[in-house]
C-alpha cells in the first residue's frame, strides 16, 4: 500500500453499480492504493504520482465489468477515501 485510505466510503450509486455487476469495492481499492490508477490519462498518472509525494488528493477510475466507469478520490490529508460515479461528484 503506498498511502492510506482512511474512512472508506461510497455512494449510494457506486455501491448499487458494483452490486449489479457482483463486483466488490475491495478489488478497486487494492489497485488505488498500490498506484494502479485505471484509466485516467498520462498526465493524470503523472499529477498522482506528484500528488503522492506532496500529499494532494488522489484519484482513479475503472470500469466495472459491465462497462460503468467508478472513480475512487482519496483526499490530499488521506484522512477519507470515497468511491463513487463520475456523475455525482
Amino acid at each position: 500500500m503506498k498511502f492510506p485510505l482512511g474512512q472508506v466510503m461510497a455512494t449510494p450509486g457506486a455501491l448499487h453499480a458494483m452490486e449489479s455487476t457482483g463486483q466488490l469495492p475491495l478489488e478497486f481499492l487494492d489497485r488505488h492504493a498500490e498506484g494502479d490508477w485505471g484509466e485516467l490519462s498520462e498526465a493524470d498518472r503523472e499529477e498522482n504520482e506528484l500528488s503522492l509525494r506532496e500529499g494532494f488528493r488522489l484519484l482513479s477510475a475503472y470500469r466495472l465489468s459491465d462497462g460503468t466507469k467508478i472513480w475512487i478520490i482519496t483526499e490530499a490529508d488521506r484522512s477519507v477515501t470515497t468511491i463513487l460515479l463520475p456523475e455525482e461528484y
